[in-house]
């Protein structure tokens, strides 16, 4: 029988058990069947709650995960020991090579250009830029990249969204060679408005404690090279919308003459991947440090790298604005110094080199397909002198 629920009562008379059922239930004229310890067994005819009702569809879960287990596998590289759906995943260290280990990790979101992929409703994309920022990170550091793990938050599961998602992040971690190992997709219901997610993700890499990238041996005299950006990459998303949207009242389909293509198209281009770019340099070149230009600008990054008796003086003319940050500081009004702060304006990495190295290292840059500037200098820091002084 179906449907039934388990009822406890009181006060049962054992006399008024029905011995033909061998002591066990009695058919009582209400349709219920009471046993010898008081308990009866009602048919419920209402639906049951589960977790599906509730919003979370574990069998949809199970066969994302079976969606998405040939994309991911694509990234797998030596060291990785099991396919996805595990606990955990698993990654054997290979250290031959390596005198004195040390793991490297980093973690980073994409911010609200999270937005304009719900906007355009594309999402094939946005996963490459959650690998560059946080693989970027520790590629300045001197690691190589391992492995990846990523977490997915949804109201409601979309596995084609879902999909799309991982895709993106699976080509990020194939540029980077940077194994994906494992993630979280979760769905919570009535937590996001309907279509919209969340996206972090975690990387770890691998260096030698003697090639680690501190900055700590950057002196005066060296020579600071600025690497091209793809465009605003993610970070000052939240000024952008603002002027776009709400003060112009641009729409993501509207053309754009100075960008060649849709405001879509231009706010959502991924950002670079400077992997094969730093590992190219590192071989024929001392790099004495790398900035990753992110969240701060040039302002606060490069001083991330910088000793404390060292400025660098950067020439604000040494390099050529993208279309996409001319733009906004026309559109926004945006002062120098603030454009300077927020976005990375067309340099995704400022890299220190010795003089004697610059003009080599420039032509590698170029000989790569790179946008490369020489941008500055180091130079001694006087009291009261700021890190980054801008020319």
């Amino acid at each position: 029988m179906t449907g039934l629920r388990l009822v406890y009562r009181k006060n049962v008379n054992c006399n008024d058990l029905d011995p033909s059922t061998n002591g066990l239930f009695s058919l009582q004229a209400d349709n219920t069947f009471q046993n010898m310890m008081g308990y009866e067994f009602m048919d419920n005819k209402k639906e049951s709650n589960t977790y599906a009702n509730a919003g979370v569809d574990i069998d949809k879960a199970n066969r994302l995960v079976d969606v998405l287990k040939p994309i991911v596998s694509k990234t797998f590289k030596s060291g990785v020991m099991a396919d996805i759906g595990g606990f955990a995943g698993l990654f054997s260290l290979h250290l031959q090579n390596i005198k004195n280990p040390v793991l490297v990790s980093s973690t980073d979101g994409v911010g609200t250009k999270l937005r304009i992929a719900f906007m355009m409703d594309k999402h094939d994309t946005i996963g490459i830029d959650l690998v560059a920022m946080t693989v970027n990170d520790i590629m300045v550091q001197g690691a190589r990249p391992l492995f990846m793990l990523d977490y997915i938050s949804m109201g409601k599961l979309h596995i084609d969204k879902a999909r799309d998602i991982v895709k993106g992040i699976a080509a990020g971690c194939l540029e980077s060679k940077c194994s994906l190992i494992g993630g979280e997709t979760a769905e919570m219901p009535g937590f996001y408005p309907e279509g919209e997610y969340d996206l972090a993700g975690f990387v770890v890499g691998l260096v030698d404690n003697e090639d680690i990238l501190d900055g700590s041996e950057i002196a005066v005299g060296h020579q600071a090279i600025g690497i091209g950006a793809s465009g605003l990459h993610s970070n000052g998303y939240s000024l952008v919308r603002k002027i776009f949207f709400d003060g112009l009242k641009m729409s993501v389909d509207d053309y754009v003459e100075d960008f060649g293509r849709t405001l879509g198209e231009e706010l959502l281009e991924p950002t670079r991947i400077y992997a094969s770019t730093i590992n190219n340099l590192r071989r024929d070149f001392q790099l004495y440090g790398i900035a990753h230009i992110t969240g701060g600008g040039l302002i606060d990054n490069i001083p991330r790298i910088l000793p404390k008796a060292c400025k660098a003086v950067i020439n604000r003319k040494s390099w050529q604005l993208l279309p996409i940050f001319s733009y906004i500081q026309k559109a926004g009004q945006i002062s120098e110094y603030e454009m300077t702060r927020t976005f990375n304006n067309g340099l995704g990495l400022v890299i220190v080199v010795s003089e004697d190295d610059t003009s080599e290292v420039l032509l590698r840059l170029k000989a790569m397909g790179e946008a490369a500037y020489h941008i500055g200098s180091v130079e001694a820091k006087e009291e009261g002198d700021e890190s980054v002084q801008l020319i």
